[in-house]
């Protein structure tokens, strides 16, 4: 599978000469399967470039949509996907264990007036707010030759991870999930190890520096030795730091990089780690 990433900043959009080399969108990835599937994990504003990508592709009508949870900062760019305004595509929803009208509900709500000009209610596209392979007891489900699992997030209001498996191959998605924390309908510390275990990629929400974290501990997100300690733990080979926060700068996070990868090196754990950056393509 291709993974590309078209927004990673978390919490709020962050133009400007700071994050220009990581990128100031939040977060939104695509995944291209070899069987030509294209599927959207979360539409923050990030969505806005995809879709104007997508619409230059004419072979591609299906497009199927996974949404960690339903905060602005993953939603927000929805409304701004070019192809939901064209009777040419045709949307499936599959998030986790999520009630489809609910997800239905997240997105219309932030286009009725007066917080957006074009109700949900004009878009062309098709849409299926009802997975036609549903997650089965375990919370799996197979999409054509992809498996996908699902597990609940760390985070105000709930959510939910994702693990894609492929010819193989895994890549593991757990933005603003909270490591410090176990809340209510998330997992252990040692379940998201088990989550995680042996993934080939693993982008996992690191928020926080550790002085950072004493103040803003249940918000939500993770700190960047949390996130480390999981991927080191878990024996992933490669781990991908993502949820920017919106105060982090490029040298920030070239900095945060240097000191996990060193946590990491006093380990003598075999772990390449990185900050994701918008436009990184990754082949997994």
């Amino acid at each position: 599978m291709r993974i590309r990433v078209w927004g990673c900043r978390g919490s709020l959009t962050t133009p400007g000469p700071a994050t220009l080399r990581y990128g100031g969108n939040s977060t939104c990835l695509e995944i291209r399967t070899p069987t030509g599937q294209v599927l959207v994990v979360d539409a923050g504003s990030g969505a806005r470039n995809l879709g104007k990508a997508l619409s230059r592709e004419p072979d591609i009508s299906e497009i199927r949509f996974l949404f960690s949870h339903s905060h602005s900062d993953h939603l927000v760019g929805f409304p701004f996907f070019e192809p939901a305004y064209s009777d040419r595509y045709s949307f499936t929803f599959c998030s986790g264990t999520h009630s489809h009208g609910a997800i239905k509900k997240y997105l219309s709500h932030q286009m009725e007036a007066p917080y957006f000009p074009v109700d949900f209610s004009r878009l062309r596209a098709t849409f299926h707010f009802q997975c036609q392979r549903p997650h089965n007891e375990t919370g799996s489900c197979c999409l054509g030759g992809l498996q996908l699992l699902t597990a609940p997030l760390s985070h105000p209001n709930g959510g939910y991870g994702f693990r894609f498996m492929e010819a193989g191959k895994s890549f593991v998605f757990l933005t603003d999930n909270e490591l410090g924390v176990q809340r209510d309908g998330g997992l252990s510390r040692d379940e998201y190890i088990g989550f995680c275990q042996g993934a080939d990629l693993l982008f996992h929400d690191a928020q926080y520096t550790d002085e950072e974290y004493q103040s803003k501990r249940g918000w939500g997100h993770s700190t960047f030795a949390d996130a480390t300690d999981l991927a080191i733990e878990a024996g992933v080979t490669r781990l991908g730091l993502i949820h920017h926060d919106p105060d982090r700068t490029d040298d920030d996070l070239d900095h945060q990089v240097d000191v996990c990868r060193r946590r990491i090196g006093a380990s003598a754990a075999v772990v390449e780690c990185f900050a994701v950056a918008e436009g990184m393509t990754i082949d997994v």
